[in-house]
């Protein structure tokens, strides 16, 4: 039956639609707390010059793209050593051996295609190089930087009303403005951050995958309130299909961003009135293209490196109770990686606002808020039941914990006393604001160190891995043997800087004594020392003989990258299965030839 809408007044909007995932309007009535609005006017001039500001801190992401992870950081994350390599290995084997797919190598691209995807596109004007993969994670960044920012804004345009004719929805103020100073202050946390701008320089999942997190929302708060029409219908439907897609973007960038999935269901709830039509657009659209992927390209011909990803991504879990709780407790605890001041106040919010204390109940009221808080508070929990606490983990939670601590600071600050109020409420009040501009002070206490730290780092650039890389290659060209070919588990990462061809020895589909069969490597490298198990493994086929060091990065355990020189066994004594305990006698005594590079 066709629908019909009351005449629209400033005060209040009734619309009765058909069947269909229609935005509700509401009476523009605010909630007791919630940000007040201000006429509308552009940017003030403090306003610019802090968004200034925070270009001039993004600016700081983009020098020294070639430099490494900056060494005796707080932040130890193998990462550093073969992950750039690792996934976006499809683009650079198909401009270095002319084929994405390698046979029995570690092929991530088959279940995580979206970034390898983007730094293909990419290599066809840059070639292979770790400063254009790098600089466009920089990009990345920036634009988590500014959707931080778009989101804030948004959901400070939207207000929810519950009442007996409506059930719940959106509704965007365009008759005035409310202050940026919230959405400036979450986009300052992330720009000043050091611990993000340590990892947001290196070509990891991560930051891709908080793009497509932030994306979503930003989607789902954009949504403007529809009437029944056609036409606006199809609009709103278009919108929710776009939601679906960049959420299965997200998932294909990485698997276990699944856990981040509510925060942006949980927007779509409170936005639509028809939520099971709207859930089924968004998740038809997110479902049916990762589906068409499985059955068209995954299971004909990949589907053993697509299972072997998920196998070779399974650490120990715990088997008592104790040993869970403790796993939950380092994975909160790891939370200071973030900052120690700024995830304290994060993690108050996060509790507080579970209570009555100084009316932060009421910040649920914030459909953004509560998407954070969602972000944050199931990144945690992934995080302690995937029992494997590396800082790169908590960069996605980073910017929702950011997001909501700027809600929380502008929530304190914005009570405000009634006239006629009780005493008590008076009381409360005062205090609520007095506890915000003390938070308000703390947060730019860590702002202000954050950025020292990172202009240190800025200033002060090492290139040890560059450099080490650089001399191997060169190494291996001018002592040509046999096959120029690098096993390493960092050869991806290697392969990255200088272009040299490799496959991995630590994973793979094929066992490595079948994978050495198949290619023949000429070289290997390892750190600080031959792992046993890819020694005995080696000894199927070649001897080893150590040709030179490097000296690399900072951990104790990973800080010296050792070349050897791969020499065939004779046929007759090569084979396919490992024979046990490692036999000392295949070593080949050390020959440097004069050159010991370090």
């Amino acid at each position: 039956m066709a629908s019909t809408s009351n005449r629209i007044s400033p005060q209040v909007t009734e619309e009765v639609t058909e069947a269909g995932p229609t935005l509700v309007t509401a009476p523009s009535t605010l909630h007791p707390g919630e940000i007040r609005n201000r006429p509308n006017t552009g940017p003030a001039p403090l306003e610019w010059a802090w968004m200034a500001a925070i270009v001039a801190l993004f600016l700081l992401h983009t020098i020294h793209l070639r430099a490494d992870f900056p060494n005796f950081s707080p932040w130890m994350d193998y990462a550093k050593y073969t992950d750039e390599g690792w996934y976006g290995n499809a683009a650079i084997e198909a401009f270095i051996r002319g084929s994405w797919y390698v046979p029995g190598d570690f092929n991530t691209a088959v279940a995580l295609p979206v970034w390898p995807f983007f730094e293909w596109l990419l290599f066809h004007f840059t070639g292979v190089s770790v400063a254009a993969a790098r600089g466009l994670v920089v990009a990345v960044f920036g634009g988590n930087l500014w959707l931080t920012y778009a989101v804030v804004r948004a959901s400070q345009h939207l207000q929810i009303e519950t009442n007996d004719q409506i059930t719940s929805g959106f509704r965007r103020d365009s008759v005035s403005e409310s202050p940026r100073w919230p959405a400036l202050l979450a986009a300052t946390l992330v720009g000043a951050s050091s611990f993000l701008y340590c990892f947001s320089r290196l070509a990891i999942l991560e930051p891709l995958v908080t793009f497509f997190m932030l994306l979503s929302w930003l989607l789902v708060l954009q949504l403007s309130p529809t009437r029944s029409e056609r036409p606006q219908r199809a609009k709103l439907y278009l919108r929710l299909m776009a939601i679906g897609v960049v959420l299965c973007l997200m998932i294909f960038t990485k698997t276990t961003a699944v856990v981040l999935l509510p925060s942006t269901f949980y927007l779509v709830w409170k936005a639509c009135r028809d939520r099971i039509q709207a859930f089924a657009i968004v998740v038809a659209s997110a479902t049916l293209p990762g589906l068409a992927y499985y059955l068209l390209v995954v299971r004909p011909r990949f589907l053993e490196d697509f299972r072997y990803l998920f196998s070779a991504n399974v650490y120990q879990q715990p088997t008592t109770p104790s040993g869970w709780l403790m796993a939950f407790w380092y994975s909160v605890h790891g939370g200071f990686w973030i900052g120690r001041t700024l995830f304290f106040i994060g993690a108050f919010f996060m509790l507080a606002s579970l209570t009555p204390l100084l009316r932060l109940s009421r910040l649920w009221r914030s459909p953004l808020y509560v998407a954070a808080w969602l972000a944050v508070a199931l990144q945690m929990f992934f995080i302690g039941y995937h029992n494997n606490m590396q800082p790169r983990y908590y960069t996605i939670a980073a910017f929702p914990l950011f997001i909501l601590i700027a809600l929380g600071v502008a929530h304190l600050l914005d009570q405000k006393s009634e006239s006629g109020a009780p005493e008590r409420s008076r009381v409360a009040s005062a205090t609520a604001r007095v506890l915000g501009g003390l938070t308000l002070a703390a947060v730019l206490c860590a702002v202000v160190l954050g950025i020292g730290q990172t202009i240190r780092f800025v200033r002060h650039p090492e290139y040890t891995f560059v450099a080490a890389a650089e001399k191997l290659t060169r190494y291996i060209d001018e002592h040509p043997n046999g096959n120029r070919l690098l096993l390493s588990i960092s050869g991806n990462q290697i392969s990255l800087v200088t272009g040299i061809p490799s496959i991995c020895d630590d994973f793979g589909t094929f066992e490595l004594p079948l994978r050495l069969h198949k290619y023949q490597p000429g070289w290997y490298a390892a750190w600080n020392e031959l792992d046993p198990g890819s020694l005995e493994d080696i000894h199927t086929q070649f001897l080893v003989e150590q040709v030179a060091k490097f000296r690399a990065f900072d951990d104790p355990d990973r800080n010296v990258l050792i070349l050897y020189k791969l020499h065939p066994l004779p046929l007759a004594k090569q084979t396919l299965e490992s024979k046990g305990d490692p036999d000392e006698s295949a070593h080949v005594e050390p020959d440097f030839g004069g050159d010991d590079p370090h």
